[in-house]
């Protein structure tokens, strides 16, 4: 499904969940028909995203918006008062999904429409596709003409936007006329072109990548097999192919700037503040955008607080900055990392039975490894990260230029990886997917980065309430990664509102955070590079903090203890958590149930 939680091609964890989902035996408790419905439905999903797999296509995207309206009235006839509390959960994971991904169809249908000027080949190569599917003939002769006609439409287009760029050197260039088609022309007449900006390049760069891998697959599908087929096609289809590389090169390279550098300039593409406002609904937050980042605010102004008393222990006064280069100086020699890794995966697996916060079954605590990142992934993944079973280590390595080495050790120095291993391992994502395996499988494709990355941040709250840090350097290197939090709901809400550019997101980083300016760039090329829905770099603290009201909520009622309700939350699964806490506190639900419960009225610490 468009933009569909589980398929993300970045976001490393909910794509390990998503292949946790095993066959749902049938049963006769209402919440495993529901459970059934689930799995129906996103294998529905799945197929007819998969096979029309036509980019920005009108036909793509009227199947799946009917697939969703079809299941909605499925849906519409379920008792809803039948059903146990978890089978009503699973209801709303479903319902809320659906909704969802209409909003998101319709956000993609409107980006689509933004960039149809620029790609006017589009129609004709998803046409020559869908008439391949049930194996029709093809008119070599025709078709021929209409790769032709693509290939000369395609160049001109270049062209026109080439000579509609800013003059390199004051020559005053004007776009020529539009060409006249001729009565054979058989590709859509060019449209007016609108101001080709670099996020409209980037955007129809990608999609003319996608179409060209589509008449690709058009044109093997015939080469060979039908011989007048390919007596008339294949030089046009080379011709019509290497014009469309060219013109995607050229709208990356020489309008969006974007040639592979690490100097190139950063481009990203915001939703808008409709389509903001409609994630959050879907997460299931009873807050508007403004409130988000006064929230955010709030958070990091208190960390700079608690910095200043670290700072002070460390004797730097009230000079935070100066403390936190102290703490990024100590790090392990090249070569050292995963030395060092291993015995704080150790110490936090000792510190959670000690602290007996979760249950760790054996199995659990023996299953993880680790691997080294490549110098071209730390370019957009700078830090730590989990790809299950394994903890992915960003350092330095000998093909790195000297300033690179540095910035790498630096940014993964020992107070900082303190906490970055067990939000990685145990009790983090590792202990989470490992349950998320063995319970409650079908809302694994439901599952929200609020639930995923919040219990991770949740358990860097829980571990600074339980004496984790063992120094001021300790301190600071977990208020560090804090900060990050706090700061990344302001920078990327900021952005997808239009309020802040990808260059003043850097700035904000360094400026407010301290990270290595190598490490904020880094940072926000991944934010805004296309892989991570609008909500996912604030769903790491929002989420851990609606984690530790819930927590402090179902400890008051006496019913809980430390250990039971955080393997309860890792039972329930990454679900949005005021649905959590509807599963935990048997809350009451309806089948339009709304966000209401507003966990950060006063902020827990």
């Amino acid at each position: 499904m468009p933009h569909r939680r589980s398929s993300l091609p970045i976001l490393l964890l909910i794509a390990a969940l998503s292949f946790l989902i095993p066959a749902i035996p049938a049963g006769e408790a209402p919440t495993a028909s529901v459970a059934g419905l689930m799995q129906e439905c996103v294998a529905d999903q799945e197929t007819l995203a998969n096979f029309y797999d036509l980019p920005g296509s009108p036909v793509r995207f009227d199947r799946l918006e009917r697939l969703c309206a079809d299941w909605q009235a499925r849906l519409d006839q379920t008792d809803f008062a039948a059903l146990n509390q978890a089978g009503r959960v699973d209801f709303i994971l479903l319902q809320n999904d659906l909704r969802q991904t209409m909003m998101r169809l319709e956000t993609e249908r409107r980006k689509a429409t933004e960039i149809a000027a620029l790609l006017p080949f589009r129609d004709v190569i998803c046409a020559f596709e869908q008439a391949r599917w049930r194996g029709g003939p093809v008119d070599g002769r025709v078709a021929a003409a209409k790769l032709e006609e693509l290939a000369r439409q395609t160049k001109t287009l270049r062209e026109r936007i080439e000579k509609a760029l800013p003059a390199k050197s004051g020559d005053g260039k004007k776009e020529p006329p539009t060409p006249t088609p001729t009565a054979t022309s058989t590709v859509t007449p060019p449209h007016p072109l609108p101001p080709v900006t670099p996020v409209l390049a980037l955007r129809a760069a990608g999609a003319a990548d996608e179409l060209r891998a589509v008449l690709k697959r058009w044109f093997e599908y015939h080469d060979g097999f039908q011989p007048e087929a390919s007596w008339w096609l294949r030089k046009p289809y080379e011709g019509a192919a290497k014009e469309l590389e060219d013109y995607a090169k050229f709208l990356r390279e020489d309008v969006a700037k974007q040639k592979g550098k690490d100097d190139d300039p950063l481009v990203g593409d915001p939703v808008g503040a409709a389509a903001l406002a409609g994630e959050i609904r879907g997460e299931f937050l009873p807050y508007s955008a403004e409130e988000l980042l006064v929230l955010g605010e709030r958070e990091l102004l208190w960390c700079e607080e608690e910095m200043k008393k670290a700072a002070r222990d460390m004797g730097c006064g009230d000079d935070w900055k100066a403390a936190l280069e102290k703490v990024k100086t100590d790090f392990v020699p090249p070569g050292g990392q995963d030395t060092l890794i291993a015995a704080i995966a150790d110490e936090a697996l000792a510190f959670t039975r000690s602290q007996t916060f979760a249950t760790v079954p054996p199995i659990c605590a023996e299953s993880w490894r680790l691997t080294m990142t490549s110098p071209e992934t730390q370019k957009t993944i700078p830090y730590a990260a989990y790809h299950r079973p394994e903890m992915m280590v960003a350092y330095a390595k000998e093909e790195m230029k000297g300033g690179d080495k540095l910035a790498a050790m630096r940014a993964n120095n020992r107070a900082f990886t303190r906490l970055t291993t067990f939000h990685e391992l145990i009790p983090g994502h590792h202990l989470q997917l490992y349950q998320a395996a063995r319970n409650n499988p079908q809302r694994a494709a439901f599952a929200t980065p609020f639930g995923i990355e919040g219990w991770a941040f949740y358990c860097e709250l829980r571990f600074w309430q339980l004496g984790w840090a063992r120094t001021p350097q300790d301190r600071i290197g977990m208020l560090f990664w804090r900060m990050n939090r706090a700061a990344r709901i302001i920078v990327t809400l900021r952005f997808h509102l239009g309020r802040m550019t990808p260059d003043e997101m850097v700035t904000f980083l360094v400026n407010r955070v301290g990270h290595e300016p190598a490490g904020a760039t880094a940072e926000v090329r991944r934010f805004i590079g296309g892989g991570f829905p609008p909500l996912y770099q604030a769903s790491y603290m929002l989420g851990g903090m609606q984690l530790l009201a819930l927590h402090d909520e179902a400890l008051r009622s006496g019913k809980w203890n430390e250990t039971s309700f955080n393997d309860a939350v890792l039972r329930e699964g990454s679900i949005p958590v005021e649905l959590l806490r509807a599963a935990l506190l048997d809350q009451p639900l309806t089948r339009d149930t709304a966000p209401t419960w507003k966990f950060a009225g006063d902020a827990p610490r």
